[in-house]
């Protein structure tokens, strides 16, 4: 059974400025159509001169060693954004009662503006 990509991901606890820059080194990977591997990914580490761990690195391959992470990719360009939370009730009481504020105001300047017109 293949994992979620975003799954693994979100299993690591040491999740930071380092694993961000494996996670784009596999992608990369990817998208090239090469293995993921710990040589790849140190390849990569290297040209970039970036500060990696060996056990960081193994650890991502290991993780993603039964993900189809194109796949993973496609599913999240179609699913789209996920929606985003609900609001509580005192921000949607806030929002409508602003909403009803500048619909007064657009009212009081329209009926400004036709009583301007009438004395000409």
């Amino acid at each position: 059974m293949q994992e979620s990509f975003l799954r693994v991901v979100s299993s690591f606890s040491f999740i930071g400025e380092q694993f961000m820059e494996l996670i784009y080194a596999a992608l990369t990977l990817s998208e090239a159509d090469k293995e993921i591997t710990e040589e790849n990914l140190q390849d990569i580490v290297d040209a970039a001169g970036l500060d990696v761990e060996d056990s960081e690195i193994a650890a991502l391959v290991a993780a993603l060693e039964d993900v189809d992470i194109e796949e993973a990719m496609e599913t999240a360009v179609a699913g789209g954004a996920a929606p985003a939370p609900a609001a509580d009730d005192s921000e949607e009481e806030a929002e409508e009662e602003e909403e009803e504020e500048e619909e007064e105001e657009d009212t009081s300047e329209d009926d400004a503006a036709e009583g301007l017109g009438n004395m000409f």
